[in-house]
């Protein structure tokens, strides 16, 4: 009797310690797994290239710093080319464009491009004006100072208003090259030095024509179409739209390591609504 209760009490004390460990085993393993989903992102990351693209990635880098504390984001400008340049010397891990690439460019190294953005620049004017529709060549003629009245296009007996950005703007860079094959602006122009200003400005003018970004464009301004295609998200995704260009990202071979992590941030849904709200489209 004495020897089965023994053994009955030994059973249980085995099972006991089966239960003890198995359920330490599995606290451990949880705990593993744990530990290698949640690494810690740590090193430095240089971005550089176009002006247009840098207070983007500006913004970017600051939320995907603040994820990640041990990690430092360098955001550089020097222009598109540069971009290009620093990414093959490795003086910069990620290249940043508003443009495509040349195909001189292309031909120098492994360049991986990842659009992450484009930008849309609409041409607006005063809700009071009567001009709805203009030509590229029609703008350039008003900003290189060719044209100086409304009745020239369609509009009433009163001198133009030209509202530009200051230089040095994204904005304004894209405008002059898209626009303007680079001629110069007028120098009577009214310079501002944010999308906001621009737009305040011709809101305040019934005679005024400026440019700011196109999802900046609100109920104060009237964005004109241009060679008969409107100004929307959807004709500047689908092409038809000129005044639009391309931001990228380039990497010297497939992105890795903090270069592939912070991309990956740009593209997911955080990243892309960033990106939106400083005002230039989704690529999704």
């Amino acid at each position: 009797m004495r020897k089965n209760i023994g053994k009955v009490v030994l059973t249980g004390m085995l099972l006991l310690m089966l239960v003890i460990v198995t359920g330490c085993g599995k606290s451990d393993a949880g705990k593993d797994a744990g530990d290698q989903t949640s690494d810690k992102l740590s090193g430095t990351l240089t971005i550089a290239g176009s002006t247009s693209v840098q207070p983007f990635s500006e913004v970017l880098a600051e939320e995907f710093q603040a994820k990640n504390p041990d990690v430092k984001v360098n955001v550089q400008g020097g222009g598109s080319s540069q971009g290009v340049e620093a990414a093959i010397s490795g003086a910069a891990e990620i290249g940043s464009l508003s443009r495509d690439l040349k195909d001189e460019e292309k031909a120098k190294a492994d360049l991986i491009v990842t659009p992450i953005a484009v930008d849309g620049v609409a041409v607006v004017v005063n809700p009071a004006n009567k001009v709805s529709a203009l030509t590229t060549e029609d703008i350039k003629n008003i900003y290189i100072g060719n044209i100086k009245n409304w009745k020239e296009l369609g509009g009433a007996d009163a001198p133009i208003t030209v509202v530009s950005r200051e230089e040095g703007s994204g904005t304004r860079d894209a405008f002059s090259e898209i626009a303007l094959n680079k001629e110069d602006i007028v120098k009577d122009a009214i310079i501002q030095n944010s999308t906001g200003a621009v737009r305040t400005t011709v809101a305040g003018d019934k005679n005024a024509i400026g440019y700011i970004s196109l999802a900046s464009v609100n109920k104060d301004v009237k964005a004109l179409d241009l060679d008969g295609v409107k100004a929307s998200e959807a004709n500047v995704k689908n092409g038809s739209y000129k005044l639009q260009r391309p931001f990228i990202y380039i990497t010297n071979g497939d992105a890795q390591g903090l270069s592939k992590a912070f991309i990956d941030f740009v593209l997911s849904d955080e990243g892309q609504k960033l990106i939106v709200e400083e005002g230039a489209f989704s690529v999704k």
